[in-house]
């Protein structure tokens, strides 16, 4: 018997994210960091709207919203000349917008979640080495008390760039490094320029960037954390690290304060240094995102520049990805090959980010669609198409569009339900913990063969599928028409007032969405078939 049913090493982002996925599931972890405190490093900044959506799911939201700083978009100069604004403007139908948070406090969010959910982070105390078989992981700890053997059921790795885990597994970790390094420095500035806007200024000769600013606006008035080249009296050579925080000197305040004499879109001057470092960029990918039973995830699997605020947010979503799947698996539910769909989704996901991001930093963003860019970079384009656990059944050719298999299920507003007196979103009616089978009915005689799918469909997911009847909203059937119909809890019954769900997945009356944990569309049918059905829940639960 494992002492714990998971492990976590790494108390980052990362870590904690897959630590209170678990937890809310029921599913006790242990969370380990070698370090004996949280540091105050404003390391990521960015947080993508696709996180805040997973962050509303896991609790963390509303204090989230409440510590971080609205990011409206970017001031683009050149040689001293104002050449660009980005708006960060996305369509109506996402539920948030950009954010910058620093990293510290994103931790602390979410350390904070994982403790109200009965969890402690135990500092101090560092994975030295682990084995595994068909029956657990065997992990030798060392903290204060010295060395210990423990027996878990299995073992996650988000333990970063110099993963212990990563090591153990023995995976390869390809990619280079970027001759450039950098210095970032957290500090106030009494500049004008617009508040929850970005500057990126350069200069340029001949058609070559020789000198950059970059600052980003945290909470705080007119603070930002700053990144900038590093000038050679600080240069790393030699210190060994490839990616990450040099050990050598740390930028002062006079020399963030000459970068700002040479790009500052006006005159300026830095207070408040809060923390500096230079650190180095390099861009490389695991081989396989885990085997048997230890599984890595963010920046042990995958490290690159931090163009485009995608690093730790592609972390956290790989947490959540892969720790519903472990849920299950600790419950006895998993079907066979559910943990190895972790990274035949996940991998591609992270070759595609480095991929993107190493040219974003060679050569600038594309020349794409802003829109498209825009969902790009907020990671709300990431889909699992070929995912092996994601299908489709019959009928699709009479859906009208929506959300393929595998892709984010878009929220949608002015739903409305029995006994609530305004309209609800989607989202609020989705649980997050487990599946949910959206059902939706254009006419009355629809909904007892949806029910029938349904309750087909709630004993073959092992109690681990909520269900959904979305009414059209001018369907004349009245909201209690499915009371009864299934046994068990009661079906929550929306009707569709302004057609909102109907655009937004191409319904039509008859079909069915399922949605999974970490909010994709694991399959969909434009004719529900409780075979079909049963069959697809087979490749996720045993």
């Amino acid at each position: 018997m494992a002492e714990s049913a998971v492990l976590v090493a790494g108390a980052g982002p990362v870590g904690l994210t897959a630590a209170v996925e678990l937890r809310r599931r029921g599913v006790d972890c242990r969370v380990i960091d070698r370090l004996a405190a949280p540091v105050p490093y404003a390391k990521a900044v960015g947080i993508q709207p696709r996180t805040l959506e997973l962050w509303e799911s896991a609790g963390v939201l509303g204090r989230a919203l409440d510590a971080a700083r609205p990011m409206y978009g970017q001031l683009v100069f050149v040689d001293g000349e104002h050449v660009a604004t980005i708006e960060l403007t996305l369509p109506p139908e996402v539920p948030y917008g950009f954010m910058a948070l620093p990293q510290y406090e994103t931790e602390r969010l979410l350390e904070q979640r994982y403790g109200e959910l009965g969890g402690r982070v135990e500092r101090g105390v560092e994975l030295v080495s682990f084995s595994q078989d068909a029956d657990g992981v065997t992990a030798v700890l060392r903290g204060p008390g010295g060395e210990s053997r423990v027996r878990l059921g299995y073992l996650v790795g988000a333990d970063g760039a110099h993963s212990t885990v990563r090591k153990g597994l023995g995976l390869a970790f390809a990619g280079g490094a970027f001759p450039e390094q950098y210095m970032l420095g957290d500090v106030e500035v009494d500049w004008n320029q617009p508040a929850g806007y970005g500057i990126r200024s350069s200069h340029r000769t001949d058609g070559t960037t020789d000198d950059l600013l970059v600052a980003i606006p945290l909470p705080g008035r007119r603070r930002y954390r700053m990144s900038m080249l590093v000038p050679d009296e600080l240069s790393a050579a030699g210190d060994g690290v490839e990616h990450g925080f040099s050990a050598g000197p740390a930028p002062e305040l006079h020399h963030i304060q000459a970068v700002l004499d040479r790009l500052a879109p006006e005159p300026t001057r830095a207070s408040h240094l809060r923390w500096a470092s230079v650190f180095r960029i390099s861009h490389r990918i695991v081989d396989s995102y885990g085997s048997g039973r230890v599984f890595v995830a963010g920046d042990a699997a995958h490290i690159h520049p931090p163009t485009g605020a995608q690093g730790m947010n592609t972390g956290i979503q790989d947490a959540a990805a892969l720790a519903w799947r472990l849920a299950l698996a600790v419950q006895g539910d998993a079907a066979d090959g559910l943990l190895g769909s972790y990274d035949a989704e996940r991998r591609p996901v992270g070759e595609e980010v480095v991929g993107r991001t190493v040219r974003h930093a060679r050569a600038g963003f594309e020349d794409d669609d802003t829109a498209t860019v825009l969902l790009r970079e907020a990671q709300l384009l990431v889909a699992y198409p070929d995912s092996p656990v994601v299908g489709e059944g019959g009928g699709a050719e009479v859906l009208k569009g929506g959300p393929a298999p595998g892709e984010r299920a878009p929220d949608c507003r002015g739903l409305r339900r029995a006994g609530v007196a305004f309209p609800v979103r989607l989202y609020e009616a989705l649980d997050g913990r487990g599946h949910t089978l959206l059902l939706y009915a254009d006419h009355a005689e629809q909904v007892a063969g949806l029910a029938t799918a349904a309750q087909s469909a709630r004993e073959r997911a092992r109690g681990h599928l909520d269900v959904r009847i979305v009414l059209a909203g001018g369907a004349v059937i009245a909201d209690d028409t499915a009371d009864g119909l299934l046994a068990g809890p009661p079906v929550p019954v929306l009707r569709d007032a302004g057609g909102e769900f109907a655009t937004a997945y191409g319904a039509a009356g008859g079909c069915c969405y399922l949605v999974r944990p970490d909010g994709h569309i694991g399959f969909r049918a434009g004719r529900v078939d409780a075979d079909e059905l049963g069959a697809h829940l087979a490749l996720v639960f045993t």
